[in-house]
Parts: structure tokens; C-alpha cells; sequence
């Protein structure tokens, strides 16, 4: 799967972003840098470690690869939370395993939400990264119902070379992102 993503980046992609953008160099093509998955607790599910298990679990079928558990960097008391805790887990893609997920996300998950009408054009940062939220991790096939303790969302985030928001679009949209219209 990621080598259909490869050779459509090498032989589409790139080709009508150099000549959309009018680039002068090959090296100014904008790239997929990595893609960060991000699930946090929602502040219940602190001290049951076995939540922590269920995220990590859940993280670790999504993307074929092991999540690692998030901890708190400051003490918030009005959070009930202090420095060190767990408070939810995180998988940094590149290579062959960001463009399988990316395929599966775009062709498999995201067509399986109720009304699907597209992702949000708008979810820029101004600097050509892209941030996706999603309600529910039931989406990915790879999840069994069954064995779900709780519903929990996730936010994706893309990770591009581009310098503008325009140029990153384009490129995931060339990799198949199924924006709204």
C-alpha cells in the first residue's frame, strides 16, 4: 500500500505541484514530513492504569506501531494534575508506515463516519501542517467493537514541508484528503 502512495507522489504529485507552484528547483516540492496520532485521557482515567493500557493498545492497532504514554510536564491544580502523570499517549509516522496509514485513513476510516461530507478545508496553521480531529476510534477497521472500554477521539496532525497553507493543501489533496467542498 505505502509504495502506491510512493510511486503517486513520484509520478503525479510532485510533477502538478512543480507545475502549479512554478518551482525552479525539484527541492522546493512540498513533502509529507511525519504524521503525529494524539489520544489524551480526558482527565477521568488518570489513575486507572489499565485506560492508559486500552489507549496505547488502541493507538498501537491504528497505526502499526507502538505508541508511547504522554506525561504531564507541569503540576495544574485546578486540573487535579501533577507533573509526571499519564496523561494519554501519542505515535510519531514517517516512511512506508505514515503513507500506509495516510492511504487507510483517507480510502477506509474516514469514508466509514456517519454524514461524512469532508474534512475541514479551514484546519490550517498558517505554516503548511494540518490538524485533523476525529470523534471516535471506531472508525478503523482494525478495532473491535467488542473489546472498546470507552469512546475515545484522537487528533492527527500532518506534518509538510510546505511554506503556505495553499501549497500543503493541494499536496493532500493530490494524496487523496477528501476536503469538503
Amino acid at each position: 500500500m505505502a509504495a502506491r502512495i510512493k510511486e503517486l507522489y513520484k509520478n503525479e504529485v510532485a510533477p502538478a505541484l512543480m507545475k502549479k507552484f512554478a518551482y525552479k528547483s525539484p527541492m522546493q516540492i512540498p513533502k509529507l514530513n511525519k504524521i503525529v496520532v494524539n489520544v489524551g485521557t480526558g482527565g477521568e482515567e488518570r489513575d486507572n492504569a489499565k485506560a492508559m493500557e486500552a489507549i496505547v493498545n488502541d493507538l498501537t492497532a491504528i497505526t502499526g506501531q507502538k505508541a508511547i504514554i504522554v506525561k504531564a510536564k507541569k503540576s495544574v491544580a485546578n486540573f487535579k494534575l501533577r507533573a509526571g502523570m499519564a496523561i494519554g499517549g501519542k505515535v510519531t509516522l514517517r516512511g512506508d508506515v505514515m503513507y500506509e496509514f495516510i492511504d487507510r485513513l483517507f480510502n477506509i476510516a474516514l469514508p466509514r463516519v456517519r454524514d461524512f461530507k469532508g474534512i475541514n478545508p479551514n484546519a490550517f496553521d498558517g505554516r503548511g501542517n494540518y490538524s485533523l480531529g476525529l470523534k471516535e476510534q471506531l472508525i478503523f477497521p482494525e478495532i473491535e467493537y467488542e473489546k472498546v472500554d470507552r469512546v475515545r477521539g484522537m487528533d492527527i496532525a500532518f506534518v509538510t514541508t510546505a511554506a503556505t497553507d495553499e501549497e500543503a493543501k493541494e499536496l493532500l489533496t493530490l494524496l487523496g484528503a477528501p476536503f469538503a467542498k
